[in-house]
């Protein structure tokens, strides 16, 4: 295939990657008017949110192994297919099951089109150089693709109704249908062997059991029993996998790739920087709207400077880790993450948009290292196992987010809680179901103690206070969270690795 072949054929992979990443930020802009037209339950509204993810956690490895046999083109052009179908099916979702069954097709269309992009790269660009910069562009477009969903978002609910936040994906999979079919040549394993059944049930029950039970615990604590029981399940049921795999000639996943150190540093680091970037978007777009007074589209742009950073980082990390080394740029991405999570927790009060800008910013020149980190994980893998490692990466992308979200999340609303007792807010006039509306999340204390006088606005004020200093707390955890992942992967990965020759 000709250079400019290839890299137009890099450009269909990473916009179609764009919108399903935009995808999984852009429903938090749009679920207040979804649900004003809904009126969905409280449980309902729950599955709205987490289907998509626990879907696409479950078919993760599934679907890149049938890549592998069946054809990553043919995987990709059926996940175009199946996204923008369902995105188009929202016309006619008139209640909250319906939408909630269109977002679990959105995540069997997810499921197949992300790992496919990142070993369609690997089977496109065979020379390392050529490779590692790739990969840095395709980054560049997944940090840009949550950055940029909840502006897209804002302007999509300024003049439409909700459910153009879903049609939006239908012109783009159409066109990436038609340039796929152009531009993307079939790529699959010559030798795939037999499909082993038991461990694909065993690998969707057991992702779907962990990210399922991670997410009850941030919303019910580490205390609920069917959460903690899920959790057993799924990691049982993970292990079972992992062996079977390990003994067999053909496995679903080549779990032996983490033999190799580098490819675990690779993939603890992706994990990683998920986690922090998660954690981030989430509670800092609460911030914006709820403490600083922002529109959805007023907080998507001053989300910016981490998209902007991790733009213009992401493509130049392969370069610079070939002036000095890739250890240093992937260890040197985490360590700028981490350093971002410190100036938010050292800060003066009250906290202003600037320290928060900074933290923003440095988390974005840190996502750098996921280029690095792609390129580590991608360049010691044989093309034919290419989806495996797509699975892998793919996969410690969505468990660092569900964990990301999950602890450092659920500290930030601990803090919220502890700073928020119950007798300040009965004192402010609110009946006891409205006290736990308001202990549940910031933006419940806003609506409920809106127009209650005086009393109202201090207590409003106070939960304003207690998220603010959640936050800031979170900025402490991250950091030494980030400083611990500095460690383990320094430690990992070999000193002289280059991945612009391939070892």
């Amino acid at each position: 295939m000709s250079p400019g072949r290839r890299w137009a054929a890099l450009a269909v992979l990473s916009t179609s990657l764009l919108v399903v990443v935009m995808d999984m930020t852009i429903l938090n802009v749009a679920l207040p008017d979804m649900a004003a037209a809904l009126s969905p339950t409280a449980a309902q509204q729950l599955w709205i949110v987490d289907i998509y993810s626990l879907v696409l956690a479950g078919l993760l490895v599934a679907m890149s192994t049938l890549g592998d046999r069946w054809g990553r083109r043919e995987l990709l052009l059926t996940g175009f297919s199946i996204f923008g179908g369902a995105s188009l099916l929202i016309l006619v979702a008139e209640s909250a099951p319906t939408v909630i069954a269109v977002r679990a097709l959105l995540g069997v269309g997810g499921a197949m089109i992300m790992p496919a992009t990142l070993s369609m790269i690997r089977s496109l660009f065979t020379d390392p150089a050529e490779r590692a910069k790739a990969l840095g562009i395709w980054a560049a477009v997944a940090s840009l693709g949550a950055a940029i969903g909840p502006i897209v978002g804002g302007l999509l609910l300024e003049h439409f109704t909700w459910q153009a936040a879903f049609l939006l994906n239908v012109p783009w999979m159409a066109a990436a249908i038609v340039a796929a079919v152009l531009l993307l040549p079939e790529a699959r394993n010559p030798n795939p062997g037999r499909w082993d059944a038991p461990a694909t049930v065993l690998s969707i029950a057991g992702m779907t059991a962990l990210v399922w039970s991670i997410k009850r615990i941030a919303k019910e604590g580490p205390t609920d029993l069917l959460a903690l029981a899920a959790l057993a399940a799924g990691l049982a049921l993970l292990v079972w996998f992992v062996l079977r795999c390990l003994r067999s000639d053909s496995p679903l996943l080549r779990v032996r790739l983490f033999a190799v150190p580098s490819f675990t540093a690779g993939t603890l680091a992706a994990l990683f920087t998920m986690l922090a970037m998660a954690s981030a978007l989430l509670l800092a777009a609460q911030w914006l709207q709820l403490v600083r007074g922002m529109s959805p589209l007023q907080a998507g742009i001053a989300l910016l400077p981490l998209a902007i950073a991790s733009a213009v980082v992401s493509p130049l990390a392969p370069t610079l880790a070939q002036r000095i080394g890739a250890r240093t740029v992937l260890v040197g991405g985490l360590a700028l993450a981490g350093l971002g999570f410190a100036v938010l927790a050292v800060a003066p009060e009250p906290l202003t948009y600037t320290p928060v800008g900074i933290f923003l910013a440095l988390l974005g020149a840190g996502m750098g290292s996921l280029a690095i980190a792609s390129a580590i994980i991608m360049s010691g893998t044989p093309a034919e196992h290419a989806g495996s490692a797509a699975a892998i990466e793919e996969t410690s992308y969505e468990l660092g987010a569900v964990l990301g979200v999950a602890v450092l999340g659920s500290t930030a609303a601990a803090l919220y809680r502890a700073e928020l007792p119950v007798s300040d807010l009965a004192a402010a006039g609110l009946s006891p179901g409205q006290v736990e509306v308001a202990r549940e999340s910031l933006g419940g204390a806003l609506h409920v103690l809106d127009g209650l006088g005086p009393a109202g606005a201090a207590a409003a004020a106070q939960a304003q206070d207690a998220f603010t200093h959640g936050l800031m707390l979170v900025g402490g955890i991250g950091a030494a969270i980030m400083l611990v992942s500095v460690a383990v992967v320094f430690a990992l990965t070999p000193k002289g690795l280059d991945v612009t020759k391939g070892h």
